[in-house]
């Protein structure tokens, strides 16, 4: 029953695989209120959705696998669907100037718009979240094509972010109705691995001050998702800013949701910026798992991709060493690439930040390989937030 539940229509990565990737627990979803399958999928709204799918081709190796569109009666927006591994990513833009799609990048710029879940039950789940007062945004309804019928709806959660409820257990078709199946646009690299990332790890959402208990509260009653970490005081902060973290997820931890506040300090934490420039609270980063951060890393930095610098000082640490022990890279190329690494009770993980990916100091990522961990990094979090800082005072916004 276990594995029946835990693995996803989208999934061509093992449930083995997946315990590794991402830190799956047992859990038996039978008896959920609302059952989460899994991710199904990170929805984004952009400014140029013909760019930015180039983008996460090239610069992320995802595939192109789905395209709606003008070309296939589409007049409203574009819409690119990109896979790699179980991680599914939609790129959505305006394309009439008139489109409610440009209205919200004009407010928030690049950004995730839809955090989607694939659920066992569509009405069991809205039934649920309606009793347990949440806002359905959009009532469960089905759309069909010829490759069969996929159930819909949609809840509210902090700012404009939504959640698409997806049952597509009797769909066989490349992403949704209305789209057709494509092949990638930007040829790989010679000798380039098969995909740089496996899995969606957790995603993390930032919210306005005080308002972080009520969204975990939220989590807790319409979703039945549980506590899986809490950071607050020193854990989470450093000599300018700080913030307040604690950590929800579905049962098996298929999905996990960091919900972060800002807290007081001298200077504007990252929380505050974000907060600013996205105009509310939303999607501050998505972490993707990987099975070998080294070969990833090397593949993005190649292809342009910027990441935060951690100074030699961290590794040098005779602390670091004798804290994490025995890891599968030494330390000398963690080193070379500025990767950091952190060790729990659980054992250990490897883990590195890109910077900002839009124009707006808004959306980043986070790259991640577990080995046992079941954490997010706590003993990386002062010199995380120390190379966020100095990111801040290059763009004046500390």
């Amino acid at each position: 029953m276990l594995r029946a539940m835990a693995n996803s229509a989208l999934d061509d990565v093992s449930y083995h695989q997946l315990r590794q990737l991402v830190g799956l627990v047992d859990h038996d979803l039978a008896g959920d209120p609302f059952p989460v399958r899994a991710m199904d999928a990170v929805v984004f709204v952009v400014g140029n959705a013909t760019q930015t799918a180039h983008f996460y081709q090239s610069a992320f190796g995802m595939d192109l696998v789905a395209y709606s569109g003008p070309e296939t009666g589409n007049a409203e927006y574009k819409s690119f669907v990109l896979r790699s591994g179980s991680a599914r990513f939609v790129i959505n833009g305006g394309v009439r100037p008139d489109s409610p799609l440009l209205d919200h990048h004009r407010r928030h710029g690049d950004g995730v718009a839809d955090l989607a879940l694939e659920v066992a039950d569509v009405d069991q789940c809205v039934e649920h979240a309606r009793a347990s007062g949440a806002t359905v945004l959009t009532e469960p309804h089905e759309v069909s094509d010829e490759h069969g019928t996929v159930r819909l709806a949609a809840i509210a959660t902090y700012g404009e972010t939504r959640h698409t409820l997806v049952d597509r257990s009797r769909y066989s078709g490349p992403y949704l109705p209305g789209y057709e199946a494509r092949d990638r646009s930007v040829p790989k690299p010679e000798g380039a691995p098969k995909r740089l990332f496996q899995a969606v790890d957790h995603c993390v959402g930032n919210v306005e001050l005080g308002r972080m208990d009520e969204w975990v509260s939220f989590y807790h009653r319409v979703m039945g998702f549980v506590n899986m970490a809490e950071f607050v005081g020193d854990d989470i902060a450093t000599d300018y800013s700080a913030l307040m973290s604690k950590v929800v997820a579905n049962g098996n931890h298929r999905v996990k949701f960091p919900l972060n506040e800002p807290a007081v300090g001298k200077k504007r934490s990252q929380i505050d910026e974000f907060l600013e420039f996205y105009d509310g609270p939303g999607c501050q980063h998505i972490a993707l798992a990987t099975n070998d951060i080294i070969a990833t890393v090397e593949a993005m930095r190649a292809a342009g991709v910027e990441f935060l610098n951690t100074p030699d000082s961290y590794y040098d640490d005779p602390e670091l060493r004798a804290r994490i022990g025995e890891v599968r890279v030494p330390i000398e190329t963690l080193k070379r690439h500025r990767i950091l690494v952190d060790r729990d009770e659980d054992g250990y993980l490897l883990q590195i930040f890109t910077k900002p990916v839009g124009d707006r100091p808004t959306v980043f990522y986070e790259l991640i390989e577990r080995h046992g961990s079941l954490g997010f990094g706590k003993g990386n979090f002062k010199a995380l937030f120390e190379a966020i800082e100095r990111e801040q005072e290059r763009r004046g916004n500390l």
